[in-house]
């Protein structure tokens, strides 16, 4: 399967039997209702291994409804209805007896505003996934913490303070907190939906820096309103438009050569 293979169209449809390892998740007519009402209807589309996926689109159009979709954190609202399948290395996570609660560890998120608990440590804030499942060992959760505050570049800024509030930091360190803490519990994929939009632009920069850093390793998904930021961090980029796919391509393509004037309009800022 082509990673320049346009639109979801079922071409885009794998099988767990002719799984392609370049593929981390595949959705398969994916939809969300809310109520009567679709957010998102019929999207399928895949998100590749070490590669950043954007998801760009107006206010509205069904972005962050799909993201949330693909980590079933709408089973945590009420009156929301998923249908369709998502698959992770070929296996449906919302198939009868997966838990939720494994497939949000698989499938980190980190969200628009910065998600410290104010309360507790930096330390304790990076480790909370790992406590909440019972580890206790000190040593091990040490460890954890300086790798995943090293990954998310913030471990040199806050060595020296880890007891310190997780609040007390700035609005861009504390997304950076976050992301640690997502990280820390050694997730798959790791979801982000607009992590820079509260931020400064020096902080931004960080975050996308930091993005690219981390596809190394992960398979990541960001939704932005900022087409400037998805050209600058992703590697292919979705369209949506009133809840549904209308584009899917190398963001090279869709940013050069979009091949639906609907694409083309919203990035020559004509409506949005």
């Amino acid at each position: 399967m082509g990673k320049n293979k346009k639109k979801h169209n079922k071409d885009l449809v794998k099988t767990p039997d002719s799984w392609d390892s370049s593929i981390k998740m595949l959705t398969k007519d994916l939809s969300v209702k809310y109520g009567e009402v679709y957010g998102v209807k019929g999207v399928s589309l895949p998100i590749y291994n070490r590669k950043v996926t954007a998801f760009i689109g107006p206010s509205g159009c069904g972005k962050s409804t799909f993201l949330r979709a693909l980590n079933r954190m709408h089973e945590l609202s009420k009156n929301v209805t998923v249908s369709g399948e998502v698959l992770l290395d070929g296996d449906n996570i919302y198939a009868q007896g997966v838990n939720p609660v494994v497939i949000r560890r698989k499938i980190g998120m980190v969200f628009q505003k910065p998600t410290p608990f104010p309360t507790m440590s930096i330390f304790d804030n990076v480790v909370a996934g790992l406590k909440l499942v019972g580890i206790k060992d000190k040593k091990y959760l040490a460890e954890v913490c300086e790798k995943a505050l090293t990954q998310a570049a913030l471990f040199e800024e806050v060595k020296d303070r880890l007891s310190s509030l997780g609040g007390s930091l700035s609005g861009g360190q504390q997304q950076r907190l976050s992301i640690a803490r997502a990280l820390a519990i050694e997730p798959e994929v790791l979801l982000m939906d607009e992590p820079t939009s509260s931020l400064d632009p020096i902080s931004s920069m960080k975050i996308e820096e930091l993005i690219y850093q981390l596809k190394e390793h992960y398979a990541i998904v960001i939704v932005t309103h900022n087409m400037q930021q998805a050209t600058r961090v992703s590697d292919n980029t979705a369209f949506f438009y009133l809840g549904e796919l209308v584009e899917y391509d190398n963001t090279s393509n869709i940013f050069t050569n979009p091949s639906d004037q609907r694409t083309e309009n919203y990035i020559s800022g004509k409506f949005g």
